[in-house]
């Protein structure tokens, strides 16, 4: 009976990683793409929208909390000089590779082979971490995180914004069917999914970031390392039924200039992410709706690295 409940907890986790990839390609989920319309049109609603998925979780933690539902959360991490230069490498890698690790999915479900190389880089950057920066593993905090001290009732005012969400676009007339079709998505529908999505896979299978699997696999430390892939090939399965149904998926052919792009961004993001700890999707989704400062300092650095290097290239007069 264990098992089965087990295998069914499993499955129901590898629809909602599906899910998510199929947000993630049709919002066009990405921190570079954030920062891009921040540089270039001076709008931040791709950024607001990324905000949105870390309050969905946060959320989805408060109610899981006051059920009772809620399993062993990560811990936190200090605030130090290792903090800001991962999230500044972090940026820098996203910048090269044109697409942080959420932006990699989403392409990789449009066709762009190339960033199934992203990954691959990223390893190699756990891998490297080490001998180039003397900055030895990060001290867990000894206490919890505030969300998870809060009392049972402040979990109501999301109840209730979950249901303003839920109106809104019912009383604008707008269909589930009408959603699943619209090629592009808008920031907040996607990363209102993308939250919702990774709060069920967590009460499932526990907190999961496929950056998270590959720096625990550099490191010798992986647990459960052959269901955690199948959730990353699921993820990246959702990314390409996104690209697919869309009518944006174009098979592209790759080239030796992207591949090491991508290699090397992957490679700069890795670094950055075992030196915070945590790539920006698990900072998204994990460190900043559980309130950890760490994970709010090194996104801002991620965030100012990417606009910092988006404004230089405008300056020397580069093409995107």
């Amino acid at each position: 009976m264990d098992i089965a409940l087990a295998s069914l907890a499993f499955a129901l986790a590898a629809c909602c990683a599906v899910v998510m990839g199929f947000a993630i390609q049709r919002g066009a989920t990405c921190t570079v793409a954030a920062m891009e319309e921040i540089v270039d049109e001076r709008s931040s609603g791709r950024l607001l929208g990324l905000a949105e998925a870390s309050l969905w979780v946060a959320g989805g933690l408060l109610v899981a909390q006051a059920l009772h539902l809620l399993p062993a959360m990560p811990p936190g991490y200090p605030v130090n000089g290792w903090t800001v230069l991962g999230g500044t490498l972090l940026g820098l890698g996203a910048f090269v590779n044109r697409a942080c690790v959420f932006g990699s999915v989403a392409r990789f479900g449009s066709g762009e082979w190339a960033y199934l190389v992203t990954p691959l880089g990223f390893y190699v950057g756990c891998l490297s971490v080490e001998p180039l920066f003397a900055a030895g593993a990060q001290t867990r905090l000894a206490y919890g995180s505030p969300v998870l001290q809060a009392p049972g009732w402040v979990a109501l005012p999301f109840v209730l914004f979950v249901a303003w969400r839920i109106v809104r676009p019912i009383r604008g007339g707008l269909r589930l069917r009408d959603a699943l079709t619209t090629h592009i998505w808008s920031p907040h529908a996607a990363t209102t999914v993308i939250g919702i999505a990774f709060v069920l896979m967590l009460l499932l299978v526990g907190a999961w970031a496929y950056t998270d699997v590959l720096a625990e696999l550099a490191r010798g430390m992986a647990t459960s390392l052959t269901a955690r892939c199948l959730l990353l090939v699921a993820l990246l399965l959702g990314a390409v039924w996104g690209g697919w149904t869309a009518g944006r998926f174009r098979s592209t052919r790759v080239s030796a200039a992207q591949l090491l792009r991508c290699l090397a961004g992957g490679v700069l993001m890795g670094w950055g992410s075992l030196l915070i700890p945590g790539g920006n999707d698990g900072l998204i989704l994990v460190g900043m709706p559980l309130l950890w400062p760490y994970a709010w300092v090194a996104f801002l650095a991620m965030c100012t690295s990417i606009g910092a290097a988006l404004l230089a290239r405008r300056a020397w007069g580069q093409p995107p």
